[in-house]
């Protein structure tokens, strides 16, 4: 019997209701229960793909070729479930849901409302695809008391009722403030939040209540009165020094205990050994590493969150500390300011779009190149270091990127067409920028003997793209007279996806973006090779 579990937000957003889902998701799966993690988002775009990174943080691709909700990256980095197509919804493609079926006469000729046609289609998908689950988490984005997501709660409302109390849970996050000056937490919040949701003919059966401080008895005490909620079902969700805490954390205060006493579940006691293991590796390291990300979305650090996450990844398993100097790339126009480059032990250029800091980051490249610091280009940052080489190698002055400008010497363009699922698939200059990107996995076949033939130990890799632009298959050989090695191809040897730089400790740009398959428990192979050639250069300085 399929179990569902939802997860709501109350007071402000940014609470960490994603991190909350995934470690109750994690918490559930080390039981040896089966789960299923799905997103709801309020907001009117299609998705996130051209929304801006500042608003929303990065853009997730799934497998499939989804572009999601950056949640959902918590959710397969907790779980190591991959996530699909169909785990993300947005109010936008529910309103297109509707209106197409409107206009094809489905609705037989009805006034089409919020109740029962959104509130249906919300349900449906909620529904999809989930009878193998053990357990259904759904998170609601957005905070309750936003009017956009009204629909959504309604749509819940109505599945508990259709489904019965013994297959749903309500479970609320929201803040406990501690204010300073009178050296106290308060619980207001917290109330209004839940008499909020009651309005809306929701109770919630779990409060878990975000906070800098342990939540004294007698506060613990007045929210279990004032909110209706049995004492137990108030969980304190403490801020920690790290993510890979927050599900022993959960797990101590009785989270997954309660959930499974509400469905009156007996299972196994969850095994939580890995989660023990990775927040000791965390805690206690063996030396430190600093890596510059030089980047232009950096007051945002959500913006590179995958990003973040895979060196970590890739630190913990080296046993150091990493250490991020966030680098702004419009600081860089010039190479004289490249300074800040000068205590790093190794340098990033992660992907992005539109010209702003371009300058900047072929600076930063160059940097690397000359000075011998491992490098890694992701997407963007791969384009980047191909029109450095052929400007400062090759002796093309005027090679660019068709994105940035005009130029005779187009070593980066527009992808016109690419083969998905054995079928061509092609894309008009002039063409929606939504979803028309090479999306989701692609096959890689990489030179045998090559650097990254090395590091992935495999001739075939399967990666995840994000990109509208490529490199020029027609300066590939002009460009290997210069020392550059296009070590990783497409199937069909016609997208160049991987290059390397000979006579260079570590210098390697990809097409694709690696982060977002990388795994605190099985981390990518090149984040762990980067941060050991920079683990090695800083011993060597």
């Amino acid at each position: 019997m399929t179990r569902f579990i939802f997860i709501t937000g109350g007071v402000t957003s940014s609470l960490g209701k994603g991190l909350a889902s995934a470690s109750l998701a994690s918490l559930l799966q080390a039981r040896g229960l089966k789960i299923h993690l799905k997103k709801l988002d309020p907001y009117l775009n299609i998705d996130p793909g051209t929304m801006n990174p500042y608003q929303h943080g990065e853009v997730f691709v799934t497998d499939d070729g989804a572009e999601t909700d950056l949640d959902l990256g918590h959710y397969e980095r907790f779980t190591g479930v991959p996530c699909r197509k169909d785990d993300n919804l947005t109010s936008g493609k529910i309103f297109s849901n509707v209106l197409i079926k409107e206009r094809k006469g489905e609705y037989l000729g009805s006034t089409v409302q919020i109740i029962p046609h959104v509130t249906n289609e919300i349900k449906e998908f909620i529904l999809k695809n989930t009878k193998s689950d053990d357990f259904v988490i759904c998170e609601i984005g957005g905070t309750v008391g936003d009017i956009e997501g009204l629909p959504f709660l309604e749509a819940i409302r109505q599945l508990r009722n259709e489904l019965g109390k013994q297959k749903v849970l309500f479970i609320h996050l929201t803040l406990v403030p501690f204010l300073v000056n009178p050296g106290e937490l308060k619980t207001k919040p917290t109330q209004h939040s839940v008499k909020e949701l009651l309005g809306l003919g929701i109770q919630p059966d779990i409060l878990l209540c975000r906070s800098q401080k342990p939540i004294p008895i007698d506060s613990k005490k007045k929210i279990s009165l004032f909110c209706n909620i049995k004492e137990s079902s108030v969980i304190l969700a403490i801020d920690v020094n790290n993510i890979y805490e927050v599900p022993r954390n959960l797990h101590k205060q009785g989270l997954d205990n309660e959930v499974i006493s509400f469905f009156k579940l007996k299972t196994k006691k969850p095994n939580l050994k890995k989660w023990q293991l990775i927040e000791k590796r965390i805690l206690n390291p063996d030396g430190d590493v600093t890596i510059g990300l030089v980047g232009k979305y950096n007051t945002l650090a959500d913006s590179y969150k995958s990003l973040i996450e895979a060196l970590i990844h890739g630190s913990v398993s080296n046993n150091v500390k990493l250490n991020i100097k966030w680098l702004d790339s419009e600081l860089f126009t010039k190479k004289i300011s490249l300074n800040g480059l000068t205590d790093v032990n190794g340098i990033i250029i992660p992907g992005g779009f539109g010209t702003r800091g371009t300058d900047g980051k072929i600076n930063a490249a160059y940097y690397a190149r000359k000075n011998k610091i491992p490098f890694l280009g992701i997407c963007l940052g791969m384009q980047i270091a191909i029109i450095e080489a052929a400007r400062n190698l090759a002796n093309l002055k005027d090679a660019n990127s068709t994105e940035f400008s005009k130029t005779n010497n187009p070593v980066i363009g527009l992808m016109t067409e690419w083969i998905k699922e054995n079928k061509r698939v092609t894309r008009k200059l002039n063409g929606d920028l939504g979803g028309t990107m090479r999306l989701g996995s692609y096959d890689c076949n990489l030179k045998k003997n090559s650097k990254v033939y090395h590091i992935y130990k495999k001739n075939r890799i399967s990666e995840r793209h994000r990109h509208r632009y490529e490199v020029n298959f027609n300066y590939i050989k002009t460009l290997e007279k210069f020392g550059l090695c296009f070590s990783g191809m497409s199937p069909d040897g016609k997208l160049p996806e991987i290059f390397e730089l000979e006579n260079h400790p570590w210098y390697i740009g990809v097409q694709f973006h690696p982060e977002l398959k990388s795994r605190p428990f099985d981390p990518h192979p090149l984040f762990i090779s980067f941060i050991k050639a920079a683990i090695q250069r800083s011993r060597l300085f």
